[in-house]
């Protein structure tokens, strides 16, 4: 049983010295040309720094790219062909080895130098290492005027204000991470807002996070880059995980204007520039309240979604959860719809102890209106928490 035992040890000290301490990943779409001049450059640096590395191309190419790859030592060739740089990203991670991940474009942008840099901050204690491409000055034909001037920094600037992180080249993609740190971001996006994920889920588990100035150089090929397409995939992902930005912020502006202008004009004289306002102004008063009502509810529904189902953290939801359940927004739904039926029946007294004359009730009618359509979003919208709520086992 003994040498049996030693066998066994031996054999997995064996294996696990042969497994890779690091993993470099390429995604690659028909780079034929600037492929070969990145997988060379890769293993002259794993050689002159003695790295125990392996090369990962993870590759959709319909050109020579999987056959230059397999071409070269130290490099696994994953032909998954499925279009999408966030897709090469995650078939690269899932095929991946090693402890410290690299990753960078296949297009000889990105200075392969770097590399030892970026894994010796990850065994320093960094989990996510970032480049900085705007730290020095771009060659000429670099990066075209809308990439550098506009799209980049815009995007970079709302990902800084609505994420409170400080990395300022948001959409670099010379980029390092622990095998540790990226099981936990959980990565599902198959576009190129999936550069926009990985920071904002890096900053959402604080991730311990280091950028560093990098050279960027003129790409080899044709980019693939669609600068509207992508640019929206990227604001979108940002805006739809951001609900306080997107709903809770608007909708509680437009409720407050609501109630605001409908109390102004049911309890005083409305006037603007010299007209009095009457009736009419009070249908945007009652829109205003029920919009902005509306996506308040949208706010918590994406909250809850996130918390339950992608592992998220808010200590205000958690403890709103547990103050306020499906019984206590049907209570307060009913209540709502009864005060608007109230309403209406003190009119339709009013109405008939008129003779079924003109009655002045616009505004009264107006508020009945908007508290039946508060109640009834308040119940139903209890419901849909309820239904996103329930947790997977």
């Amino acid at each position: 049983m003994d040498y049996h035992f030693e066998l066994n040890q031996a054999i997995k000290s064996q294996k696990l010295a042969k497994e890779p301490e690091i993993s470099i990943i390429l995604p690659c779409r028909n780079e034929e040309k600037a492929l070969p001049l990145c997988l060379k450059k890769i293993n002259q640096i794993i050689k002159e720094n003695n790295l125990n590395a392996e090369i990962i191309v993870s590759d959709s190419s319909w050109d020579n790219s999987p056959n230059i790859a397999k071409s070269f030592e130290n490099t696994r060739l994953i032909k998954h062909d499925k279009k999408g740089y966030g897709i090469a990203y995650i078939e690269g991670f899932n095929a991946a080895k090693g402890k410290y991940i690299f990753m960078a474009d296949a297009d000889c942008t990105y200075d392969f130098n770097e590399i030892p840099k970026f894994i010796s901050y990850l065994k320093q204690g960094y989990d996510f290492v970032m480049g900085d491409r705007f730290a020095y000055p771009f060659e000429k034909g670099v990066m075209s005027f809308s990439h550098r001037y506009i799209g980049n920094p815009i995007l970079s600037t709302m990902l800084r204000i609505l994420f409170g992180t400080t990395v300022k080249d948001s959409h670099c993609g010379m980029r390092a991470i622990t095998k540790s740190a990226y099981n936990q971001l959980k990565l599902k996006t198959p576009g190129m807002e999936y550069a926009s994920e990985m920071v904002i889920k890096a900053v959402k588990n604080k991730l311990k996070i280091k950028e560093l100035p990098i050279h960027y150089h003129k790409r080899e090929g044709d980019s693939k880059l669609e600068t509207m397409k992508d640019g929206w995939r990227h604001l979108r992902f940002m805006l739809l995980y951001s609900p306080l930005f997107l709903f809770f912020i608007p909708g509680i502006i437009a409720f407050i204007l609501g109630i605001s202008l409908g109390s102004w004009m049911y309890f005083g004289t409305a006037k603007i520039f010299g007209l009095t306002l009457i009736h009419h102004p009070m249908f945007i008063a009652s829109l205003l309240t029920i919009m902005g009502y509306q996506l308040i509810f949208f706010g918590i529904f994406i909250k809850t979604y996130a918390i339950i189902h992608l592992e998220e953290r808010s200590r205000v939801l958690k403890t709103l959860q547990r103050k306020i359940n499906l019984e206590s927004g049907l209570i307060f739904g009913s209540f709502l719809i009864l005060s608007g039926i109230i309403i209406y029946l003190l009119i339709l007294i009013k109405w008939i102890n008129a003779d079924f004359g003109t009655l002045n009730q616009f505004n009264n009618a107006i508020i009945a209106l908007t508290l039946l359509s508060l109640g009834i979003q308040t119940i139903f919208s209890s419901f849909m928490l309820s239904i996103i709520g329930i947790e997977e086992k």
